[in-house]
């Protein structure tokens, strides 16, 4: 892997809390407005450029980008963001609380976890040529979407989150970073998510960090596959017309890298991404789960929330009542796809007893991330809006890391990483 690091473009330390912001593409138009009411400082006003025009506006509408540019050069102007003078890395560290849930013990009990990431800018070689790995697939009018803001801002304004193999060494380092005074330090008072971010000064320290990166073969790509794709084709795309114009290109210009936050992959935990539908495809539940019980065992477990407790195994709600339902020897393969749950669950549920083919567009199912609880799943049945809830034991980084060496491409809505990185503590600049 190719690193380096760079002059980043960051809010002075009072006003951090007020710039940053949840990810462009987990709320729409309306919540961001919201969220940025009364806060001009808010980033949505640059990634979501759309909150400054009336409701109606089309966000993809031409003026709607180049407002985008307008607000980044507003903060750069009132000093709201401030590029480095030198160039850094640097570390951003997120912390959650976790309850243990509904059948493990204790119940109800709170820890707190927290995963710490290297903030670099990555190489846009290392993704075109596959040393960056990805496990979905992308949709190109959204990797176009994300392409023009990259394009007319000439900066990447949100990071993506990659993992890579831990390494001792590695560790170690961003532990001695860590243990010093933060430049940033606060808590986000929509979900209690604790973000914490140091800038690495020391050359020495950046150089070490630079060669042991070096000698990671891959880091693979955790949340964040539009904007990667976005990132990297712009960067490929800045290259190529420099070529075109006759220029020397030496690798080390700023538009062949990219903004990611690299996270050790012992650091990092997926959660479940879970399933409701509309409705049983003509049957009644007393038939449904009778179809079921050709490839699952199915046992009843009231009206207690059940949560899978091991790979092979789903969570139903349906007819007010809980099921556990284990798939049977022989309904599944051991390759990398065949083995995950989403697959076993689409191929013998969704597909073949309710007649949903296609996850992406299918409007009769709906996607519900872990972070929201199994009590989510059952409220939207018994709000009569779905008929069934499908709870999914989570996959693990190891089969996500298993997919993408194998070039494999997972199911659609099969991963939920929490934290989600918070944007506006640091932006990259492609000139």
């Amino acid at each position: 892997m190719r690193i380096k690091p760079f002059r980043g473009i960051r809010p002075p330390r009072e006003i951090a809390k007020q710039v940053s912001s949840r990810p462009y593409d987990v709320l729409n138009s309306e919540e961001a407005r919201r969220e940025a009411d009364g806060n001009p400082m808010s980033l949505y006003h640059i990634i979501k450029p759309e909150i400054n025009f009336e409701p109606m506006i089309d966000e993809h509408d031409p003026r709607v980008y180049q407002k985008a540019v307008e607000q980044f050069r507003l903060f750069r102007d009132k000093g709201w963001l401030v590029q480095d003078e030198k160039e850094k890395y640097y570390v951003y560290a997120q912390t959650m609380n976790e309850v243990t849930p509904c059948g493990q013990s204790p119940v109800g009990t709170t820890k707190r976890r927290t995963q710490y990431g290297l903030v670099v800018a990555a190489w846009v070689d290392d993704y075109m040529q596959g040393r960056i790995k990805k496990h979905e697939l992308t949709r190109r009018d959204k990797e176009e979407d994300r392409m023009k803001h990259v394009r007319v801002n000439n900066a990447n304004i949100e990071p993506v989150f990659f993992a890579y193999p831990h390494r001792a060494d590695l560790d170690a380092i961003i532990a001695r970073v860590t243990a010093q005074e933060p430049e940033y330090d606060f808590v986000s008072d929509l979900d209690g998510f604790g973000h914490t971010f140091w800038v690495i000064n020391d050359p020495a320290t950046i150089a070490t960090i630079t060669r042991i990166v070096g000698d990671i073969p891959a880091m693979y790509i955790a949340d964040g596959h539009h904007r990667s794709a976005a990132a990297a084709l712009v960067g490929n795309e800045k290259k190529q017309q420099a070529l075109a114009q006759g220029l020397q290109v030496t690798g080390d210009e700023e538009f062949n890298f990219f903004l990611a936050v690299c996270f050790p992959d012992n650091q990092l935990h997926v959660m479940d991404y879970n399933r409701v539908v509309r409705d049983l495809n003509g049957m009644t539940p007393e038939e449904f789960l009778h179809k079921l019980e050709e490839n699952f065992i199915v046992d009843d477990k009231g009206t207690a929330i059940y949560r899978p407790e091991a790979l092979h195994t789903f969570g139903l709600y349906v007819g007010k009542h809980w099921y556990k339902l284990t798939a049977k020897p022989g309904t599944y393969t051991d390759d990398p796809i065949g083995v995950l749950d989403v697959t076993v669950s689409s191929n013998l549920i969704l597909d073949k007893l309710l007649g949903i083919k296609d996850l992406r567009s299918d409007k009769r199912i709906d996607f519900v991330g872990g972070i929201r609880g199994l009590q989510a799943l059952q409220d939207r049945v018994d709000s009569g809006e779905m008929q069934m809830a499908l709870a999914l034991y989570p996959v693990t980084m190891q089969q996500i890391i298993d997919i993408a060496d194998s070039g494999n491409i997972m199911p659609p809505k099969t991963t939920w990483f929490e934290p989600k990185l918070r944007s506006g503590l640091i932006i990259h600049e492609l000139i």
